[in-house]
């Protein structure tokens, strides 16, 4: 048990934040979350010491925030842009104050979830923000580590909904593989390694899996006919040159990255337990509820 020690958790209402906040509960650590406002906060409130209530992107509303903190983890960025924000606002700049702080208050350690294979997606509006800070936390001489998910399960939701209305559109055969990873396995990944001597950790569930074989455990799920339409692997960067065009980054940001994951191989090291069929089985309850 870890008790003795103190975690900032910033990102804590996300869809990895929440499970890091349990699990670090589970372990004897204290914890502080950082949460927008309070009634983002209301379901950490059973499981977080303290709710620290402010505006990662409003470095004015964090003075304090890392005080008596010996680790933070951040898992704060976005994946659809929102009042107004970008991906350099909160995915860089958000966590660079935070960091600010950590240095500030003498914290010994800032973990941050960043991408798997980052250095093939660079290009990405959301990968380059976030390496970005990635190079300045490096850079910060903090003790640092850097966990690199290659998808979580919430992502593969895409996959369910387009069964559940009928039809599941790939890029290529169907062929390329991954093994993404459920939020409460990763979170158990994260704490485990705030001991590590790794500085990098790339992590993934502990299915590898085509595109093909998501497609088929979803329609299952569904009891549903498999009906699968696929594109040639060139059309997706035809579609994403399309959609900078004609779309804000707000719209294109997230179609760009989604796209480019499907045309290539993401199989992490394997971790955890939970499988995606049991994963949508779970949506279909949720559906059917």
């Amino acid at each position: 048990m870890e008790s003795n020690k103190r975690v900032l958790v910033a990102g804590a209402t996300g869809y990895l934040g929440k499970y890091v906040v349990k699990e670090l509960k589970r372990k004897g650590y204290w914890v502080r979350a950082l949460c927008r406002s309070n009634v983002k906060a209301e379901f950490l409130k059973q499981y977080a010491d303290e709710i620290f209530i402010g505006e990662a992107t409003e470095p004015e509303t964090l003075k304090g925030i890392c005080s008596e903190i010996d680790i933070v983890f951040s898992s704060l960025g976005i994946t659809r842009q929102k009042d107004g924000l970008n991906y350099r606002d909160v995915d860089y700049q958000a966590n660079k104050n935070i960091l600010e702080e950590a240095l500030r208050e003498k914290v010994t350690q800032f973990m941050y979830v960043s991408v798997f294979n980052a250095n093939k997606l660079k290009n990405l509006k959301i990968v380059e923000a976030k390496e970005r800070f990635v190079t300045e936390l490096i850079k910060s001489g903090i003790n640092y580590k850097i966990i690199r998910p290659n998808g979580f399960f919430s992502d593969m939701t895409e996959f369910f909904n387009m069964a559940k209305k009928g039809r599941i559109y790939l890029f290529g055969k169907g062929e390329y593989r991954g093994n993404p990873i459920h939020g409460e396995d990763l979170a158990k990944a994260c704490v485990e390694h705030f001991n590590s001597e790794e500085l990098e950790i790339a992590v993934g569930g502990p299915e590898i899996l085509t595109q093909n074989e998501i497609v088929s455990l979803a329609f299952n799920a569904l009891n549903k006919e498999e009906k699968t339409t696929y594109f040639p692997a060139w059309t997706s960067t035809l579609i994403i040159r399309i959609a900078r065009l004609l779309t804000s980054t707000k719209i294109y940001g997230p179609i760009e990255f989604f796209l480019t994951v499907l045309t290539m191989d993401m199989i992490a090291p394997a971790y955890g337990q939970h499988t995606l069929k049991k994963y949508f089985g779970y949506l279909n309850e949720v559906n059917n509820a």
